[in-house]
């Protein structure tokens, strides 16, 4: 049988090592943190690259140019004036990416940024940092001009079918606002517009800025009923990257301040019918 004095030893033996190894752990998750801290930004002002991850099939915002080969819209040039004043020297990467890739591309380091019409909310915070708003959107609808629904509200009924695209929070709001409504969730926004003109939906929803993009030089399609939520856009970018995120604000600041913006909302958005790019821009 161990005496007291033993059992005693032993324990505080014990309980030294359980210390001296839960302090090391906890150093080593120190020094952890603080390699992963910027890692994002560090690399970009080290490679002089920026790999933003942008949508290809969202007319004005960010779609690819079959003719060119090259990816045009309004957040692409926001992508490429925001490198600019984030690192001068570095080069400007797209990633094509959609709704429901993209988040998983940028925590997976495949891109240094998102900017592809994606939302501030409040459980996307959870996962990724944003900068501050740089385009003021809200859900709307895109129906047929001969269509019968108006707005958001007379697409609750059971006889309606909505379209709407996977890993946006289009289908989310719509289920609040049209609960009777029969929601459709497809892939892209290609495929989503390619089943409207079909027929297969009563209704594509989604931001305004998005809507508007598809209806743009379209005779028979048309953005209805204002907006019925508010959907700021960021720029996403990997936690703990603080540098970065006061980066990207600054040159959203710079961007607004120095008349690059203004140029750039005219451009894309100032001859687009029926759409205030003003108060979609944020002016």
């Amino acid at each position: 049988m161990k005496s007291r004095f033993q059992v005693v030893v032993k324990s505080m033996l014990a309980a030294s090592a359980f210390a001296l190894f839960t302090g090391i752990s906890a150093t080593n998750n120190v020094h952890a943190a603080d390699n992963t801290k910027n890692e994002t930004y560090n690399r970009i002002m080290k490679n002089d690259r920026m790999n933003w991850g942008v949508k290809g099939d969202t007319k004005l915002m960010g779609l690819m140019n079959i003719k060119t080969g090259k990816l045009e819209g309004f957040d692409v040039e926001m992508a490429k004036e925001i490198t600019k004043r984030v690192n001068p020297d570095a080069k400007v990467v797209y990633t094509q990416i959609t709704s429901g890739t993209r988040v998983p591309m940028l925590i997976n380091g495949n891109i240094d940024a998102i900017i592809a019409t994606m939302s501030v909310t409040p459980d996307r915070q959870k996962v990724v940092d944003f900068s501050q708003p740089y385009f003021n959107a809200g859900q709307s609808i895109l129906v047929k001009k001969s269509s019968k629904y108006h707005n958001v509200k007379e697409l609750n009924t059971s006889k309606a079918r909505v379209l709407a695209v996977q890993g946006s929070t289009s289908i989310d709001e719509i289920k609040e606002f049209s609960p009777k409504a029969k929601v459709v969730g497809l892939q892209d926004y290609a495929t989503a517009l390619t089943a409207l003109k079909a027929g297969q939906g009563d209704a594509l929803t989604t931001d305004n800025g998005i809507l508007y993009g598809m209806a743009a030089g379209s005779k028979s399609l048309e953005v209805r009923g204002g907006t019925f939520t508010k959907e700021p856009y960021g720029v996403a970018m990997q936690k703990q990257n603080p540098k970065l995120v006061k980066a990207v604000d600054k040159a959203v600041d710079d961007i607004k301040a120095d008349g690059t913006y203004e140029k750039m909302a005219k451009k894309w958005f100032g001859n687009v019918k029926g759409m205030d790019w003003k108060e979609l821009a944020g002016e």
